[in-house]
């Protein structure tokens, strides 16, 4: 794929959804945090679900400390690995009240450094909260840089740094949102939903569904 076709299916994405964000639910950076941390292994859907139930009441560091971590549990235990992100929410909320006064850091080695926090999560933040340009390659924006030849790759991180690369800087910041949206709406996993796809044409995937493959 050449970059006058990655143009133009950028500018697709943008056209179709100027302003694109994350589906996790928060007010603030310390909340989006959070969300990240639980969203492991969890759908978005059954992260806020979860979330509503104490951001309201106990949606900073000093509220989750609060409601402790037998409250928190009970909070969150309707989403996977549950427990342990319960402990990791908890350190992670008493690190960011000792180190640097309950607000979020901006750099990725201080994020990084946060239970519960690894490379994708700390890309979520820097690139939603901050506004950076950064590529939170999870399992949909996987699929869609290798199936439709944007950005191909054998691991995550490894797309990763060809979508840095090869992404027109003028859509960089956007991409990560655009991409995963794709890939959760349109180009599923086992039956990617080519003819109401609007970057089928560019899309270099051979084995595309028909209408009928779809329904």
């Amino acid at each position: 794929m050449n970059r006058q076709i990655r143009t133009e299916i950028f500018e697709r994405f943008r056209a179709a959804n100027p302003h694109p964000t994350t589906e996790l639910e928060y007010e603030n950076t310390f909340q989006l945090l959070i969300a990240v941390i639980l969203s492991a292994q969890a759908t978005d859907v059954s992260v806020n679900i979860a979330t509503r139930r104490f951001f309201p009441t106990h949606g900073s560091p000093e509220g989750i400390i609060a409601l402790g971590l037998e409250g928190l549990t009970e909070c969150i235990k309707s989403i996977g690995l549950y427990k342990t992100k319960a402990k990791n929410v908890m350190r992670t909320c008493e690190i960011l009240l000792e180190e640097y006064q309950g607000v979020v850091p901006n750099t990725r080695a201080a994020l990084e450094a946060l239970p519960g926090v690894g490379r994708k999560t700390a890309n979520v933040v820097l690139n939603t909260a901050f506004g950076l340009p950064a590529m939170a390659v999870d399992t949909h924006i996987f699929r869609v840089s290798n199936r439709t030849g944007i950005a191909k790759g054998k691991n995550v991180r490894e797309v990763e740094d060809r979508l840095m690369r090869l992404v027109p800087r003028e859509f960089l910041l956007d991409a990560h949102h655009w991409l995963i949206l794709h890939g959760r709406y349109v180009c599923v996993a086992r039956k990617p939903k080519c003819p109401e796809c609007g970057i089928a044409d560019l899309c270099e995937f051979k084995q595309k569904t028909t209408l009928q493959q779809t329904k």
